[in-house]
């Protein structure tokens, strides 16, 4: 449905949508139920002879990307790329089309997912190593990343995506909830310094992996860069950052992130309000083929730069001992350094919402494992 208009109705099987600020698409519909898909055996099946992880085998290597010698060098770091070199599977984020997606595919509600997935997709940036980190992931021999390294202020990047936004005003959010901390002013690093801190601000949680911020040791050195979506865009920077929570075994942290700049919390709160959205009619059109398509895409930092979209095939599901909704997932969709920590979108699953799925490493490489999510 094409319009002019940044905030229009959309009428879909009965149920009605408001959109608002989402990129325009093409009229073009393609139904993914209506479409015969043929699996490539050799990406999503395992073979003759290829191993067919368990829990306690998904460790390889994780992707965050360290730069000694800070920003400067990313860009360096990018072009000298390894796994990836010349990133001819990875999509610019501000050049993906329909005509991107995957064939069978190509369907304006998936379109419209990735792009808010995108907006709420950010760069994490820190530059201290906890003293706390352990040697081994836990209850295992395989190392953990960073230990020993302690206090370095050696720059390390990956990616996380933005979850639940909340307006507060003198100390009350819209539902007339207090603060967490009983907090009636904004605790910004501008406000902290301040002699008059704003009485209105935004506080959002963000999901990356714990191997990537450990604590609030290293949470106090770090910073999101956000709407980092092409070498020139402007600098959105929130440099306020507390764990609300983290789990090493299952890695993944939740950060509280806070801002007093309106236009920025309110973009961050239309995002989030088209995501759930596009969200909802993905996970309706798929939810009954997911485990024949297993589409599974991520938008992500790549070496610390600007973002991109990639897409793959989840291979293995795997669950803890009995638990069936403890997962994690091995997937084909191409990452590279920098994309520790960045959402995983196993498309037609449920998402628990506390518990998100997040890239956590390398097996070997076109193939990569998520942290555990909680999902059905």
């Amino acid at each position: 449905m094409a319009s002019t208009s940044s905030n229009h109705v959309v009428h879909t099987n009965g149920k009605i949508y408001v959109e608002k600020d989402i990129d325009k698409t093409p009229p073009i519909l393609t139904d993914p139920r209506e479409q015969t898909f043929t699996r490539d055996v050799s990406a999503s099946t395992p073979s003759p002879g290829q191993r067919a992880y368990t829990w306690d085998a998904l460790y390889g290597v994780d992707e965050t990307q360290v730069s000694p010698r800070g920003e400067c060098d990313l860009h360096n770091l990018y072009s000298r790329c390894e796994k990836s070199p010349g990133h001819p599977d990875f999509i610019p984020f501000t050049s993906l089309t329909l005509r991107h997606l995957p064939e069978g595919h190509r369907n304006r509600h998936l379109y419209k997912l990735i792009k808010t997935v995108g907006g709420l997709t950010a760069r994490v940036a820190v530059q201290m190593t906890s003293p706390d980190r352990p040697e081994c992931w836990p209850g295992t021999n395989h190392a953990y990343p960073f230990f020993q390294q302690n206090l370095s202020t050696a720059l390390r990047t990956g990616t996380g995506l933005v979850s639940k936004v909340d307006r507060f005003t003198d100390g009350a959010n819209r539902y007339h909830g207090q603060h967490w901390k009983s907090l009636t002013n904004c605790w910004c690093s501008h406000c902290e310094k301040s002699g008059s801190p704003s009485s209105v601000w935004y506080e959002f949680e963000l999901y990356t992996a714990a191997h990537l911020i450990f604590d609030d040791t290293e949470a106090r050195c770090a910073s999101l860069r956000l709407f980092h979506d092409r070498d020139d865009s402007p600098e959105v920077i929130v440099d306020r950052l507390v764990v609300d929570h983290a789990d090493v075994d299952k890695d993944w942290c939740r950060l509280k992130c806070v801002t007093c700049d309106k236009s920025l919390g309110e973009k961050l709160e239309r995002l989030r309000e088209n995501f759930y959205v596009a969200w909802d009619r993905v996970n309706e059109l798929y939810k009954g083929i997911r485990d024949v398509v297993k589409l599974t895409f991520i938008v992500s930092h790549p070496h610390g730069c600007f973002k991109h979209v990639s897409f793959g095939s989840w291979v293995n599901l795997v669950q803890k001992d009995d638990d069936e909704l403890d997962r994690k997932f091995t997937y084909t969709t191409p990452t590279c350094l920098g994309s520790s920590g960045a959402s995983v979108q196993c498309v037609g699953f449920s998402v628990w919402g506390w518990d998100q799925l997040v890239h956590s490493g390398s097996l070997k490489p076109k193939l990569n494992y998520s942290g555990v999510g909680f999902l059905w």
